[in-house]
């Protein structure tokens, strides 16, 4: 039997090697993930392995933790994130709330996280996330903490590595919509119907349409039989402000990520549109004649 299973990985741009280790060997399960120099620990897993992860020593410090699941009312990944002089402790509070399956905590292999440290990290994650809206956060306030400088320094820096170290452990909720970084060097697309225009790029994730792009007020009559999933997708973008009215189209008010190029031309178009034909770059190819497509 397995009882554990250990991955270096090396993330060449940025010169990061992570482990990554698996006690139960399912990556699916308990993970711990560590980088080198770093004096941080992570430790996640499901809610169905709370025991196994509270049993954890680690858990037996302060730090901070993230609880994701679902949010009831409107069917979106929600988030709830925390700080805990004992993480364990704390975590045995959560039991009661329902909405949860996994949990993530950050503590310090040194022990040199106070009270201060974990509440200014837990105000800069909570912050952090709203910003991204990727999740609803449950907990939109924060304790919050101000600190001299030195240690807010410290703090960002661990706070980047918790960025870091959330994507390994199958968690975006710090991973920004647009790489405003690397966006300057990704092919532009546009996409036009009736007068509305829309620029987007591809990603890692799917497609992502850019803020102030176009979209149509009207849905096509025959969406209405075969894309109702569309539809309700425009609506739900026109009531959280997504979408606003804006002459007689509508504007995206924010970068926003679909699953495909075809899921972001439908919104945009009001109905079913092939994403490959629909998107085009400054000399007027399609997406398929771009990639190759067959």
């Amino acid at each position: 039997m397995i009882l554990g299973l250990i991955y270096c990985m090396d993330q060449i741009m940025d010169g990061v090697t992570i482990k990554l280790f698996l006690p139960k060997g399912d990556a699916q399960s308990l993970r711990t993930a560590e980088l080198v120099n770093w004096t941080g620990k992570a430790l996640a897993g499901p809610r169905s392995q709370l025991d196994d992860l509270l049993a954890r020593e680690e858990l037996a410090k302060s730090g901070v933790y993230i609880l994701l699941g679902v949010d009831p009312d409107t069917g979106k990944q929600a988030a709830y994130i925390g700080e805990a002089e004992v993480v364990r402790d704390r975590l045995k509070q959560h039991r009661e709330k329902e909405f949860w399956i996994h949990a993530i905590t950050f503590v310090s292999k040194d022990e040199n996280l106070t009270k201060s440290h974990i509440r200014y990290l837990e105000g800069r994650l909570i912050e952090e996330a709203q910003k991204i809206s990727r999740f609803i956060v449950l907990n939109g306030q924060s304790s919050g903490s101000k600190l001299p400088e030195s240690d807010r320094v410290d703090m960002e820096v661990f706070l980047d590595k918790i960025v870091q170290l959330l994507p390994v452990l199958g968690c975006d909720l710090l991973t920004p919509i647009l790489d405003t970084v690397a966006s300057g060097v990704k092919l532009r697309l546009t996409g036009k119907i009736k007068g509305a225009i829309a620029h987007g790029q591809r990603t890692a994730k799917g497609f992502v349409v850019f803020a102030n792009s176009e979209a149509v007020t009207s849905d096509r009559p025959s969406a209405k039989d075969y894309v109702s999933n569309i539809l309700k997708m425009r609506e739900e973008f026109k009531r959280d402000g997504t979408l606003v009215p804006e002459g007689d189209k509508l504007r995206f008010t924010r970068d926003t990520e679909f699953s495909s190029p075809s899921m972001a031309g439908a919104v945009i178009c009001g109905g079913h549109v092939n994403g490959l034909t629909f998107w085009r770059d400054k000399d007027g190819r399609n997406l398929k004649e771009i990639e190759g497509a067959d």
